[in-house]
């Protein structure tokens, strides 16, 4: 079936895709927005019966290849020692997140000429600065102004979240040593908020919060957008962007939910797929006028693959931690974030202090890492460990290196025969040495806390929530795929604006950034809709 050309197609319904719909929404277009999952219904989450433990480890567990769902692609990440973690429907990987939202620092822009590495982005701090505060008040952000580790601002937060036991056990540590530490700016809401109840302390947010306190996409932007007259088809698998004679974007092909051919025509091309499933539909659309994939004249689509390496150092306490319940993530450290001569790499990490582990959770890490055994002393280790856990993950800054990429599967595929990505990634000998700075660091602040023991993994190998690098953005064309506000070098009506476009990756969780560039982008789109394809 075709159609007549709709004004703006958005190719993904997650965190970049629901801001920028929502944000071109006031200009009147006809925009259509397509989603290969469906619509969240949140009495489905795991966390709405007792055996939700089991269920997130199933329909709603991380990886792709563990959900094996049919809205899911699977992913070839035998060659990567850390693997995939994404979400098919709308809101995307918001459903499954922690809500941790901290901004990336003004020096994350500018680490080449700070620090003689990488890339510079072709933007700063203060080009996003106001669509950081914009993005704030549509989530709805629990945070506390004044954190000396960054810019002043004016953002409307919330009240924090509060610290719990184990918030406050671990602060001590940091007090004793003197390290920074400063509650998170987190996307849970600690007030009725936008239609929104408070957060309840479920625990269970990373598979979906079944009340709407965490500022998953699906209840923040979506509904807004909605309203304004966005069009949102689910179900519906994008094969290819196709390409007119002139080199001009027209639109895409999509498989719909009975597995039947679509077309639909568009002036306007918007990819917002990940940092996987971007590269992974361009490096698909081939054309006699890019035979090795849409808008990749730099050869750079795909590459540069950025993570952010996490360690996870957990304490034991003799005292009673808070367990699972509430938020993950109360307060967050910065002391090692910035680049220090007398260490020996570059760039830093940020320290994200956890709770305690739900029961399954306990078990299974207890046995994993040696401190519960099988025999006489299995249950009495279990309640040693059990509400007697907390610490912390440190988010370690990944650097591009182009070997790190997602290039298309010659024989993997999806349930309508999409070729499947392939992950090739390699931990830099950089990354290693900040992992082992931060379980070092980190096992320093648990023992001044009181820890009887300290039970680390770096790097957590299922940790690859953060998809980033791989359609990078700058003012070269030979150095990049899109330029300063997001728009293909090559393809003048196509536009990116997922985590692909990050130029280095930072020492902080992407998705406040990610919906703040989603913003910065609509807003220059805007501001150019008489002149877009010049």
């Amino acid at each position: 079936m075709s159609e007549e050309p709709v004004d703006v197609l958005i190719i993904g319904a997650g965190a970049s895709g629901a801001a920028m719909s929502w944000s071109l929404a006031d200009t009147r277009m006809h925009i259509v927005c397509l989603e290969q999952g469906g619509l969240m219904n949140p009495l489905t989450y795991p966390s709405t019966s007792r055996d939700w433990e089991t269920r997130a480890q199933g329909e709603f567990a991380i990886n792709p290849n563990q959900r094996n769902l049919p809205t899911d692609y699977p992913i070839n990440e035998d060659e990567s020692p850390i693997k995939i973690a994404n979400f098919n429907g709308v809101g995307g990987g918001t459903v499954l997140y922690a809500g941790h939202y901290p901004r990336f620092h003004p020096s994350d822009f500018k680490v080449k000429s700070l620090d003689g590495i990488a890339e510079d982005w072709p933007i700063s701090y203060d080009d996003l600065a106001p669509f950081y505060g914009e993005n704030d008040r549509m989530t709805g952000v629990a945070g506390l102004a004044g954190d000396p580790a960054y810019p002043q601002d004016n953002a409307h937060r919330l009240p924090p979240l509060p610290l719990g036991k184990s918030g406050q056990i671990l602060a001590k540590g940091y007090n004793k040593l003197g390290w920074h530490w400063w509650p998170s700016d987190t996307a849970i809401i600690t007030e009725d908020y936008d239609g929104r109840a408070k957060c309840i302390n479920l625990g269970a947010c990373g598979s979906g919060c079944a009340q709407g306190a965490k500022g998953s996409a699906d209840v923040t932007y979506w509904p807004h957008a909605l309203r304004a007259g966005v069009e949102l088809r689910t179900h519906c698998r994008v094969r290819e962007v196709t390409i007119g004679k002139d080199g001009m974007a027209t639109g895409a092909v999509y498989y719909d939910g009975n597995g039947d051919e679509q077309v639909i025509k568009s002036h306007i091309v918007v990819m917002a797929s990940n940092g996987v499933g971007t590269p992974r539909l361009l490096l698909n659309s081939k054309s006699p006028q890019f035979p090795d994939g849409l808008a990749n004249s730099s050869g750079l689509v795909g590459k540069n693959l950025m993570f952010h390496p996490y360690a996870s150092i957990q304490g034991v306490f003799n005292e009673l931690t808070d367990g699972f319940a509430g938020p993950h993530k109360a307060i967050r450290s910065q002391q090692f974030y910035e680049t220090d001569p007398s260490r020996d790499f570059v760039r830093g990490y940020t320290m994200e202090i956890q709770r305690g582990m739900p029961p399954v959770r306990t078990a299974h890490t207890g046995m994993r890492l040696g401190r519960i055994p099988w025999g006489d002393d299995h249950h009495s280790a279990f309640r040693r460990l059990y509400n007697h856990v907390t610490g912390m993950v440190a988010v370690c800054e990944d650097l591009p290196e182009e070997h790190n990429r997602v290039t298309l599967d010659p024989h993997l595929k999806d349930g309508n025969g999409i070729p499947a990505p392939k992950i090739n990634y390699t931990l830099s000998d950089n990354s290693r040495k900040m992992l082992d700075h931060g379980v070092a660091r980190a096992t320093e602040i648990l023992e001044a806390a009181g820890a009887t023991d300290v039970m680390s993994e770096a790097p957590i190998s299922w940790g690859g929530w953060h998809l980033m690098g791989t359609a990078r953005m700058g003012l070269d064309p030979a150095k990049s795929v899109v330029n300063e506000w997001g728009r293909s070098h090559d393809v003048k009506n196509l536009f990116i604006i997922d985590g692909s476009v990050f130029v280095t990756s930072a020492g902080v969780n992407p998705t406040s950034t990610i919906q703040a560039l989603a913003l910065y982008i609509a807003d220059q789109m805007k501001s150019r809709l008489t002149n877009l394809f010049d």
